[in-house]
């Protein structure tokens, strides 16, 4: 009975492995990849931009996210570059995005965004 039981269920893990999961997991590792390229898109974006970003993870990651997407557009379709150039108009845009974004929020800050005695953080 147990051998049974056993068979059965690499019988049923074998199931979702191989028929189940690639018909699911590309659209799963689309979301997953896309989520992997913002967040490292908008760090790098963040890293260029001097200074303090008062900004999130959840803001940077997002930034990064619409950074990718318009970088890779202008990159692909309007000035028909490779893959190297494209990333970097991607890493480009995010980093003006950052920038903007930033300075807004550094203006809605109580003193322009500034600890105490002028410091920044």
């Amino acid at each position: 009975m147990y051998a049974g039981n056993v068979i059965l269920t690499l019988f049923v893990l074998f199931l979702v492995l191989f028929i189940a999961l690639p018909l699911a997991g590309l659209a799963l590792w689309a979301l997953i990849s896309t989520v992997i390229v913002g967040l490292i898109i908008g760090g790098l974006g963040r890293l260029l931009v001097p200074g303090h970003q008062p900004i999130g993870l959840l803001t940077t990651f997002l930034l990064g996210l619409v950074g990718s997407i318009v970088g890779g557009f202008l990159g692909n379709h309007v000035i028909h570059t490779g893959g190297f150039v494209t990333v970097l108009l991607e890493i480009g845009v995010a980093a003006v995005l950052v920038a903007t974004v930033s300075s807004i929020d550094s203006r809605r800050a109580i003193g322009g965004g500034r600890g105490p005695r002028g410091s920044l953080y």
